[in-house]
């Protein structure tokens, strides 16, 4: 009797399918790259040219505010290059973690023996020999990352009311509250706008917005809106009934525009340089130094870069291999054109004064990296958009049916490698 081989009774093994696909990943969106740190350098440059005097005559030291703007915008754009590489996924991991760092560190700043008070607001911490951080900068970027992974888990439950508006105001409203209190009704305009603009993507009832839309307003006016903030409006309306008083800040910045003309008076040449005149000069007013000195063409320049940063973003988050990444590049992309918006609107007279820098421009260690890492985030996901016309098997994590967000998933198309593009 023939014996059977063992190897012939065991069960035959699945071949792994040769074809397998891939997410596929090249290079990252350039153009992003390239209008940030263009931004960056021309912030180096007027912060130097605004504060040089100022520095100078205080300290005796014309480097004194722009040499540790240099260094953090090389710590910048070290943590740029590094989140660059990391595969955005893993942030979803780490949301929950830095959600909640980020609440401890503005709850810590209302400690008086940590907290350090900038013209009456509490808003930034010094521990022991560490420099000084400003937590909410930190909170923007946290709250844009666990808010896209909660509204890509939560799926097309956040149309509903209990399911979605609720715990999105659970999340949300203690946040915003927080910063309000210090008080920093820039910082907690741009995480609300933020906030509502994410929840739109995902999906948000819009009646459900538009109530709350109309419910914030006058609450924020009613609980928060007093003192200093309501001559900040006043001033807005009126600037010139109060010139050398609650209006200065107004008047000087729009006087530095009009200095400017279409040219500008050159580099180094303003006569409100340093902040002599024009407090906060190289900071939430740098964008006024910046039309004075190379005019309506320089100032045009910096809006065109963010306006060039806002529609790669967006073209980033549409292209995006799964929902989370589309909300995440929605997001980041959102919180600094909605922030640079404010500040731009605040020296045109726009919006009333609100302090808040410029992001990548205005003076700032704690905003500059932040933003930094935040661009490296939104590169990560841009080394794996697909084209419209393509196909990618990244999943979706939600129903394309009522309730989804506002964002393409990905469709069922013919596969079109992008070979000029691969990494």
């Amino acid at each position: 009797m023939a014996t059977t081989p063992l190897t012939a009774l065991r069960a035959p093994t699945r071949e792994r399918p040769k074809n397998t696909l891939r997410r596929e990943r090249h290079e990252p969106e350039y153009g992003i790259l390239v209008s940030i740190v263009a931004l960056a350098a021309i912030g180096i440059l007027m912060v130097y040219s605004s504060s040089a005097i100022k520095s100078f005559l205080q300290r005796d030291d014309t480097f004194a505010i722009v040499g540790p703007q240099i260094l953090w915008a090389a710590l910048g754009m070290v943590a740029m290059v590094a989140m660059m590489r990391i595969d955005y996924r893993w942030l979803r991991v780490a949301s929950i973690p830095m959600f909640l760092v980020g609440v401890a560190g503005l709850i810590l700043v209302f400690i008086p023996a940590i907290n350090i008070e900038v013209g009456g607001s509490a808003r930034w911490l010094k521990i022991g020999p560490l420099p000084a951080v400003h937590p909410a900068e930190f909170m923007k970027l946290a709250l844009v990352v666990y808010l896209a992974h909660w509204f890509a888990k939560r799926g097309s439950g956040v149309h509903g009311f209990l399911s979605g508006t609720v715990p999105f105001l659970v999340i949300t409203i203690p946040v915003v509250v927080l910063v309000l209190l210090e008080p920093d009704l820039g910082t907690s305009s741009v995480l609300a706008f933020t906030a509502f603009t994410l929840f739109f993507l995902a999906g948000a009832n819009l009646l459900h917005l538009l109530a709350l839309a109309g419910a914030a307003v006058p609450a924020v006016a009613l609980m928060f809106l007093r003192g200093y903030q309501m001559d900040r409006i006043t001033a807005w309306l009126n600037p010139w009934s109060d010139p050398v008083g609650i209006g200065f800040h107004s008047i000087q910045g729009y006087l530095a525009l009009a200095l400017g003309g279409l040219l500008g008076a050159g580099l180094g040449e303003s006569r409100l340089a340093g902040g002599l005149f024009l407090p906060n000069a190289f900071n939430d007013y740098i964008f006024a130094i910046v039309g004075e000195e190379f005019g309506l063409l320089g100032g045009g320049l910096v809006i065109v870069l963010f306006l060039a940063f806002g529609y790669l973003g967006i073209r980033t988050s549409l292209g995006a291999p799964d929902t989370f990444g589309a909300l995440l590049a929605a997001g980041i992309t959102a919180w600094i054109c909605i922030q640079a918006f404010i500040n731009i609107g605040v020296v045109v007279g726009l919006i009333p004064v609100t302090g808040i820098p410029l992001p990548f421009v205005s003076a700032g260690g704690s905003s500059l990296i932040i933003s930094f890492a935040a661009v490296g985030i939104l590169l990560s996901v841009s080394r794996e958009t697909v084209e419209k016309g393509t196909w990618n098997d990244a999943p979706a994590d939600r129903g394309r049916r009522n309730g989804r967000a506002h964002l393409p998933g990905p469709g069922r198309r013919p596969i079109a490698p992008r070979s000029s593009r691969r990494a």
